[in-house]
């Protein structure tokens, strides 16, 4: 705090500490107590409402429980947001240490503004266009049949390959940037150094760089894996009958049949069952929370 009262002033200061304040106070913590609040109250007529029966309760919470379909979608949802964030490290590893260590500095503007313009596209727009590509009559389909990669149109909306798709493609910036930034960071002498001791290339990457870049790893892990848990718009717009996604569950309960307070029981279901997984990989992989918020 004194830092940023000499550097800004303290009329400054106040002002972003209050803004950060209204944020984190009226649209993150009032809300979500709301919602936790309302998910251990039954789903009542209005008329019952503050009557004998509106008591809290752990019904909505069990509902999951004795819900075997409801359990097999989230176990699907973790696995397959699971395979994303892999798919996302395998690709943006390689292009992090090129971007920082083989890239020329002059051309490194230019590469991040081609990565980030998708962004400035909303991500409902970006998964329409997903789902016109993947299309059986679409442009990608057509391109395959041209150049004889393959003989007949592929269901690509079949499964969840087409969701996984438009997960990777909407998540992967966020792998990449945590891991860049790691990269970065390292001291190019210590790649030559053990490139002159003769280790090879994938040693080099094993026992000096992926060390090193493991914050940015598994900051970048977290955030795709906890992004790619809560989608909403992907999966809606690119999932076929066979391949729910979670979220999809509980937009059904708040949407569809009104029934908000098993929906915040869902959705708090999804936080905390998500957090234990992410927890269990985290001490798997010896990872701390020191390492992610570095």
């Amino acid at each position: 705090m004194k830092d940023l009262v000499e550097r800004y002033g303290a009329g400054l200061t106040l002002i972003m500490c209050l803004l950060v304040a209204f944020w984190l106070l009226l649209l993150v913590i009032v809300p979500n107590l709301y919602l936790f609040e309302n998910s251990f109250r039954p789903y009542l007529p209005v008329q019952e409402m503050g009557g004998p029966k509106d008591v809290y309760t752990l019904k909505n919470y069990l509902t999951f429980f004795q819900s075997p379909i409801h359990i097999s979608v989230f176990i699907w949802t973790v696995l397959y947001s699971s395979i994303v964030t892999a798919i996302c490290f395998a690709i943006a590893y390689p292009l992090a240490y090129y971007l920082s260590k083989k890239a020329s500095p002059k051309s490194l503007p230019t590469i991040f503004l081609l990565l980030t313009i998708p962004l400035w596209v909303s991500e409902i727009m970006r998964s329409f266009a997903w789902f016109i590509l993947l299309s059986l009559k679409g442009p990608l389909n057509y391109i395959l049949l041209d150049i004889g990669l393959i003989e007949r149109p592929i269901r690509w909306m079949t499964g969840f390959r087409s969701v996984m798709i438009g997960l990777v493609y909407t998540y992967v910036l966020f792998m990449l940037f945590p891991v860049y930034n790691a990269i970065q960071s390292l001291d190019t002498s210590q790649i030559e150094a053990a490139d002159d001791l003769g280790a090879s290339w994938w040693r080099i990457h094993w026992r000096v760089i992926l060390p090193h870049a493991k914050p940015g790893i598994a900051s970048g892990s977290v955030m795709v894996f906890m992004l790619s848990a809560g989608s909403i718009l992907v999966p809606t717009l690119l999932a076929s009958t066979n391949s729910r996604w979670f979220t999809e569950i509980i937009q059904q309960w708040m949407f569809e049949s009104l029934d908000w307070n098993t929906g915040a029981a869902y959705a708090f279901l999804l936080l905390i069952l998500c957090t234990l997984f992410v927890t269990a990989v985290m001490r798997i992989f010896r990872v701390k929370l020191s390492d992610i918020a570095k």
